[in-house]
């Protein structure tokens, strides 16, 4: 028995020794691990012939609705940083030249949308997918099922507006006057009331209110007469003559073709960083 327990005494210490060395070395790597600093992964960023409308037109009206709660959703929408109008190149200079013509005939354009990030509609999918929040539906969509946002085409996996020359727009008569912001929880009103009951906007009367989930919203649909239609004529007219294309379906929005990245869907937020130059041309 003595010379059996001699070995295993020796063994046995090697073994805690091994251990110990082993422990010594997993709560090494741990610490480095923990203590290594992370590398934080770089936000994606615009082409370069990516542009804020504001340094190619300072004067049209920038009212960015998906950077406030007043919208469909209800809340800030993801990937809008500020509220800032962001667009191909070719788009914004249409644009101009669109402002131009109507400056002299006593209008200014007024964008409620432009570029729009990818994770903004992964968002609006969310929403849509939730039907229990409903929280803005007696002003944007009164007459529509929750359940159909998809089946109608209110809502789609992907957008135009992530190409970067699609834009949401209407137009003011000048002057200006102020537009009084949105408080939420305040009381909706249905996006086609008439103008004066619906949430007050300086646009022209247009039939509806922007992004109103309605047939009304259709541009050339026939209940909308008189001076409505003569509105939303002189919109499509102005940008139609410069290279836009109408969504038929939506007075307010429009494309300029032809697109410089038709088949790209960017995800880079709506912000100045976002921009490789975000100063204003000379």
């Amino acid at each position: 028995m003595t010379q059996l327990s001699r070995p295993v005494t020796r063994f046995t210490g090697i073994s805690r020794a091994l251990r110990g060395a082993v422990t010594a070395l997993v709560t090494f790597l741990a610490v480095t691990t923990a203590t290594a600093p992370a590398r934080a992964t770089p936000e994606p960023t615009a082409p370069a012939d990516f542009v804020a409308l504001r340094s190619v037109d300072p004067t049209i009206i920038e009212e960015m609705r998906y950077f406030t709660p007043h919208n469909f959703v209800g809340e800030r929408i993801d990937g809008y940083r500020q509220p800032l109008c962001i667009l191909t190149r070719p788009a914004a200079e249409a644009l101009h030249r669109a402002q131009q013509k109507l400056l002299r005939q006593g209008y200014t354009l007024k964008v409620y949308d432009c570029y729009r990030p990818q994770r903004a509609v992964d968002h609006f999918v969310r929403w849509a997918e939730d039907l229990d929040d409903q929280r803005m539906k007696a002003e944007f969509y009164p007459n529509v099922d929750k359940t159909r946002l998809f089946e109608d085409g209110y809502i789609a996996a992907k957008s135009g507006h992530s190409r970067g020359s699609t834009v949401d727009l209407t137009v003011v008569r000048l002057p200006a006057r102020p537009t009084r912001p949105y408080v939420p929880g305040q009381t909706l009103v249905p996006c086609y009331a008439p103008q004066d009951e619906r949430f007050p906007d300086n646009s022209v009367d247009m039939g509806t209110g922007f992004d109103c989930f309605d047939t009304l919203a259709h541009t050339l649909d026939p209940r909308i007469q008189g001076e409505q239609r003569a509105n939303r004529l002189l919109l499509k007219g102005t940008l139609e003559g410069l290279g836009f294309v109408n969504l038929a379906e939506e007075w307010w929005h429009y494309t300029f073709k032809p697109e410089p990245y038709p088949d790209t869907y960017f995800d880079f937020p709506v912000s100045a960083r976002s921009l490789k130059d975000s100063h204003p041309a000379a």
